[in-house]
């Protein structure tokens, strides 16, 4: 396993639990993964609540398999007024394997929410 420089903001073991019909886990277990990465740090960059409102340009680049031990990193890499642009890439850490493996990236989209629930300019 080799350690990476940027700060980790989810690590998680799937369990046998997510898996799909081919044995692998299930996409739509790390695309909620990636859905509370991304609201982390597009939460602290808001200073308060955010939603998901899009998801572009989403990748799976190799199967997550029980026994992986997967790291979300999370980045801002774009605001508007009220919209959060967040980079998610995941990586597995497999037995085995000497070097951690990208298994899926993408862009999600957030909106600063106020207390209503309404949209929020984004503070500088």
């Amino acid at each position: 396993m080799t350690l990476d420089p940027r700060e980790p903001i989810i690590r998680t073991a799937p369990r046998m639990s997510d898996l799909n019909l081919n044995g692998h886990i299930f996409g739509g277990w790390v695309l909620s993964q990636m859905d509370i990465a991304g609201g982390v740090v597009a939460s602290r960059r808001a200073k308060n609540n955010v939603a998901t409102v899009a998801i572009e340009g989403m990748q799976f680049h190799n199967p997550i398999m029980v026994g992986d031990l997967i790291t979300c990193y999370a980045e801002v890499v774009k605001t508007g007024r009220t919209s959060i642009h967040t980079k998610i890439e995941v990586f597995a850490d497999r037995r085995g394997e000497d070097k951690a493996i990208q298994v899926t990236e993408g862009i999600f989209i957030f909106v600063s929410l106020d207390d209503t629930g309404r949209p929020k300019p984004l503070e500088d």
